[in-house]
């Protein structure tokens, strides 16, 4: 499939798209999901969380009720990072960088498990960070990603 318009395009840098995957919930969001560069066509995809993508701003607690084991987060998390490269004619193969945020570093083995389901044997540049807590009480990891759109 191949990559949809942008949502929108920057009103000063017309070779910045805002990629936005449900087009209705745009209000809720205080970023965009993701943004692609033309004329080089790399994605960068916003970080994400346990949380639903589309979600309100001022958060509600009842959109950020977060599973306890890592390892459903770090679905989630996966989840939502798959169908925004979905959306774009992507997969996890186009995929050249993650950066990966654990409030705790002890998670870290089960956050590769989870990520090796979704990569299989591909293996983009990764930096992994320990921060104090996240955007929600509850949420243990984000993960942010770029990846490039085939020519």
């Amino acid at each position: 499939m191949p990559a949809k318009p942008p949502y929108r395009r920057s009103p000063t840098n017309q070779r910045l798209g805002e990629i936005q995957t449900l087009p209705e919930r745009q209000a809720d969001m205080p970023y965009a999901p993701a943004m692609r560069v033309h004329s080089g066509d790399v994605l960068y995809i916003s970080g994400a969380t346990p949380s639903p993508l589309y979600h309100h701003h001022p958060h509600r607690p009842e959109e950020h009720e977060h599973p306890i084991r890592i390892e459903e987060q770090v679905t989630r998390v996966f989840d939502t990072l798959g169908a925004i490269l979905a959306d774009q004619g992507l997969t996890w193969t186009d995929v050249v960088k993650v950066t990966r945020y654990l409030t705790d570093m002890r998670d870290q083995d089960a956050l590769n498990a989870v990520q090796g389901r979704y990569f299989g044997d591909w293996r983009p540049v990764s930096t992994t960070l320990c921060v104090n807590q996240l955007s929600t009480p509850g949420a243990r990891v984000e993960v942010d990603i770029i990846a490039a759109y085939r020519p």
